[in-house]
């Protein structure tokens, strides 16, 4: 692999290492399957912040009124940096555990797939019109099921209600 190549993905524990949250590796691992059809290098920062910190970040930079599950911050600096430097995501860490736990996912899972998502986000994809919305998330559970893991958006039914369309009933993560 050429030095241009190399993916460095750099993880910030602001919120401090309880036993859910991912190690270093797993995210690392993660973000790159998000980047894998990229090609050239790429760096980012992935941080884990607490429920404080998420809320003042989505008020200051997206105008929310409480902490979401991630935030992504594409770099927005000189254009000669800009094709290897992508941006920052960052995941709230109480956030995403009580999402798991409400959906009823497996916290690794939703980890894994809120990293993938705030990395699309970097990468350009967004899910603000529905069919850029298909895009991402068709491309996340793809991306998802490469490593092993559950459609993020499937949500069983119960055993006598006529099935629904694959985006019918679909939940966002956040951006």
């Amino acid at each position: 692999m050429s030095a241009e190549a190399v993916i460095r993905v750099d993880i910030q524990y602001a919120a401090g290492r309880g036993a859910d949250v991912p190690a270093a590796k797993s995210i690392i691992r993660w973000a790159k399957a998000a980047l894998a059809d990229r090609g050239a290098g790429a760096q980012l920062v992935v941080r884990i912040v607490d429920e404080s910190e998420g809320r003042d970040l989505n008020r200051r930079y997206r105008g929310g009124s409480g902490a979401t599950n991630v935030l992504s911050f594409p770099y927005d600096g000189p254009q000669v940096l800009r094709p290897a430097l992508l941006g920052d995501v960052v995941i709230c860490r109480p956030v995403v555990e009580r999402e798991a736990d409400a959906q009823g996912k497996l916290r690794a899972a939703h980890w894994a797939h809120l990293v993938v998502h705030g990395v699309l986000h970097l990468r350009g994809y967004d899910h603000e019109r529905a069919r850029d919305a298909e895009i991402m998330e068709a491309l996340e559970t793809q991306i998802l099921a490469t490593l092993g893991l559950p459609d993020p958006y499937y949500e069983p039914l119960p055993a006598r209600a006529p099935r629904r369309s694959a985006s019918a009933g679909r939940r966002r993560a956040g951006r």
